[in-house]
C-alpha cells in the first residue's frame, strides 16, 4: 500500500498545471480508497504503440491486483505483438464521469500459465465461473493466451464522490 501511495503522490507532483487544476487534492483517491474501488473485473481502455508510432486503443478486462493492473490477451493478438516489441502502454478505467484511473507504464508479458500470473488466473475464475460456468475454466486451459501486468510508472486518480 505504501508503494502505491508513493506512486500516486509522485505522479501528481510531476503532473502539469492543467492536470493539477482538474485533479485537486480533494478529487484524488488514496491507495486504500483506490484498492477498495477497484475490486473485481474493471474494463480498461488499453493503448499500445504500433510499429509506425501510432497509438492503438481497445478494451480489455482489467484486474487491479497488488497495486497494478493486469489483463490477459491472445498470444497472436495485435496488442500482444505491440507489447512484445514496444512495452510502453497506458490504460484508463473510466466507468463514468465520477471516477477515472489512468496508468502509464510498461507491460510485462508472460505465458498465462506462468506462476507469476496465479492471482490473475484466480481473479478471472472468480469473475467468470459464476457467469459462464465450468466451460470457462475448461476453455481457459485451452486458451492460447498470455497474462500482462502493467508495471506503473505514473498513475492518476480522479473521483467526484457523490
Amino acid at each position: 500500500m505504501a508503494n502505491l501511495q508513493s506512486l500516486l503522490h509522485v505522479s501528481m507532483a510531476g503532473a502539469g498545471p492543467h492536470l493539477r487544476d482538474v485533479i485537486t487534492e480533494e478529487r484524488r483517491l488514496t491507495a486504500v480508497q483506490l484498492t477498495e474501488r477497484l475490486q473485481g473485473m474493471r474494463l480498461l481502455v488499453l493503448a499500445t504503440v504500433s510499429a509506425d508510432g501510432c497509438p492503438l486503443a481497445g478494451p480489455v478486462d482489467g484486474y487491479f491486483l497488488h497495486g497494478t493492473f493486469w489483463f490477459s490477451t491472445a498470444r497472436e493478438s495485435v496488442r500482444r505483438h505491440h507489447l512484445a516489441r514496444r512495452p510502453a502502454c497506458s490504460a484508463t478505467h473510466l466507468p463514468g464521469d465520477e471516477l477515472s484511473v489512468t496508468v502509464h507504464g510498461r507491460a510485462e508479458v508472460r505465458p498465462l500459465d506462468d506462476p507469476a500470473n496465479g492471482d490473475l488466473l484466480q481473479a478471472m475464475l472468480d469473475e467468470y465461473l459464476p457467469k459462464v460456468g465450468a466451460e470457462f475454466e475448461e476453455g481457459l486451459q485451452q486458451m492460447d493466451a498470455v497474462g500482462v501486468r502493467i508495471v506503473p510508472e505514473k498513475m492518476f486518480t480522479f473521483s467526484m464522490a457523490p
